[in-house]
């Protein structure tokens, strides 16, 4: 039987402006060479569900990273703390977030048995930052899981989120899956919709799903909008476009 194994472990990387910033790196114990995800937590933090995540694609064959977002907020508080200090903060800054997310990407292309692609996903507003990252840094495939806010009016921008993340497609530099749930309102369908428009505008490389009686946090196990439909086949396109996008080596 051949061996199957994996480790995780709490590191530490070189984040936005060179800070040092904690992460959750999981990955095979194997020789690979093996792609990267960086996975991007949602506003409640980076928690033991993120986690848990980040070892799922260990277990499927990725060296998956998560940078903790909220690391300057707490270092050493819990992560609903650290969050709700994000949210009192008016969220986190999109440039700290590229430049975290770009500390994560670079720590996985370093390591000795990476295949030197990177992929990106993210949830809730993990998903609207993975929209910005694909815009913005050299990643090579993104996953967007119900990210509300890509579409922004307004009201919605303040200096720490200056730009809609939809005036960026034009920018974006990675074939680009997007899974939602069709009860969800942030994003609602006709954001969605917008949002597909402005990909098929600018001839972008991208796939958007969307479920009946699915709302937001449909992949969330551990909460009431777990829909085990939606769920499974989202994780199937999920390992379907990461194959197709980040297997074979740079």
């Amino acid at each position: 039987m051949a061996y199957d194994g994996v480790m995780a472990e709490t590191i530490n990387i070189r984040g936005h402006a060179d800070d040092e910033i904690s992460a959750y790196l999981a990955r095979p114990l194997g020789p690979g060479p093996y792609p990267g995800v960086v996975v991007i937590h949602h506003m409640p933090g980076w928690d033991a569900a993120t986690k848990e995540i980040t070892r799922t694609f260990a277990v499927h064959g990725y060296t998956a990273i998560c940078p903790n977002l909220h690391h300057r907020e707490g270092p050493d508080a819990s992560p609903d703390d650290a969050a709700a200090a994000a949210r009192a903060a008016g969220g986190v800054p999109d440039d700290r977030c590229l430049g975290d997310v770009a500390g994560g990407a670079a720590y996985v292309r370093s390591l000795p048995y990476s295949n030197g692609k990177v992929g990106v996903i993210g949830y809730c507003s993990g998903g609207r930052q993975t929209y910005l990252v694909a815009c913005n840094l050299p990643v090579d495939a993104a996953v967007d899981c119900y990210g509300g806010r890509v579409v922004a009016s307004e009201e919605d921008l303040s200096p720490r989120q200056p730009v809609a993340p939809i005036d960026m497609t034009g920018n974006l530099g990675c074939p680009l899956l997007g899974l939602f749930g069709t009860d969800d309102q942030n994003p609602s369908p006709e954001h969605v919709a917008r949002t597909e428009e402005e990909l098929k505008k600018h001839g972008k490389t991208y796939e958007f799903h969307s479920y009946d009686d699915a709302g937001h946090a449909f992949f969330a196990t551990d909460r009431q909008s777990y829909r085990v439909h939606a769920a499974l086949d989202g994780w199937q396109k999920i390992w379907a476009w990461f194959d197709k996008y980040l297997a074979t080596p740079a």
